[in-house]
């Protein structure tokens, strides 16, 4: 990997990580036209790792939000008064949340990294969950806000987030479409989302690292990707929230689906292999 591939895949990760477009089957596509060993565990690494700059773009657009979430669970742990604020409650709802994806992650990361890192996972997936996020956006009531989320609201999304490790279903897509069907409003949906991918793919970059540079990934290239991941992520962030507040997500349902046909075209005619 050199330092195009890095500027190339911080793009593809920075663009795709918080759109309901699945960024790992992105980035399994990118790497595979960039030539590179998509079922290698340092470019499966690095994929985890450049994830971090997306997160990192979290945690600067929502500092404020972020700050008062940890402050309220902090002191509601001491003081009863502050276990009602919605503050107090997200920290564990975010907690909870990633209690799945958790253990999912490490249960199956050897399946993960390897078997459903293949191209036709991609293609099947990418098709597969726009019918779900369709579903949500036309038979969902989206009327619940963001005071009303609920422990069941934070389990039944952090089970999506554990499904969203199937490459090409997309974590923002499974987390918003499933907050969708228990009836939070798109922006809710949106922002919790938001909260929950930190600590799920920051834990992820970390325990990705060893992996990431035991191959011939170089320090430069991973900082780099991390960089301009953060950078588009960023602007991505700001992006998709003025847009989930007028535009259905079932928006991205055609790109996703033309997308899989193209793939399973390809594989199929043997353009491109699968791995």
């Amino acid at each position: 990997m050199d330092y195009f591939d890095a500027v190339v895949l911080g793009v593809v990760e920075g663009l795709t990580e918080f759109l309901p477009v699945s960024s790992t089957g992105h980035l399994t596509i990118a790497e595979k036209l960039l030539g590179l060993e998509v079922d290698d565990p340092a470019v499966t690494g690095y994929t985890a790792v450049i994830q971090m700059g997306a997160i990192a773009a979290v945690i600067v657009y929502f500092a404020r939000d972020i700050w008062n979430i940890i402050r309220a669970w902090t002191l509601g742990l001491v003081k009863s008064e502050y276990r009602g604020h919605l503050d107090h409650r997200m920290g564990w709802y975010v907690i909870i949340a990633t209690i799945p994806v958790g253990v999912v992650g490490l249960l199956a990361k050897d399946l993960i990294t390897g078997d459903l890192r293949s191209l036709w996972v991609v293609a099947i997936a990418l098709i597969a969950w726009s019918l779900v996020m369709y579903a949500a956006e036309r038979f969902a009531r989206q009327d619940r806000p963001e005071r009303d989320l609920g422990v069941k609201d934070a389990v039944t999304i952090g089970l999506a987030q554990a499904v969203a490790l199937v490459p090409g279903i997309s974590r923002s897509g499974a987390t918003i479409s499933v907050g969708l069907f228990r009836g939070l409003d798109r922006v809710t949906a949106t922002k919790l989302s938001f909260f929950m991918s930190i600590p799920a793919l920051l834990a992820a970059g970390i325990y990705e690292l060893g992996d990431a540079f035991s191959g011939d990934i170089g320090v430069g290239e991973a900082v780099v990707g991390v960089v301009v991941a953060f950078v588009v992520a960023y602007a991505s962030i700001a992006w998709l929230l003025r847009f989930v507040a007028h535009h259905s997500i079932a928006w991205f349902v055609p790109y996703r689906v033309g997308l899989g046909v193209l793939l399973l075209v390809l594989l199929s005619s043997g353009v491109m292999s699968p791995t």
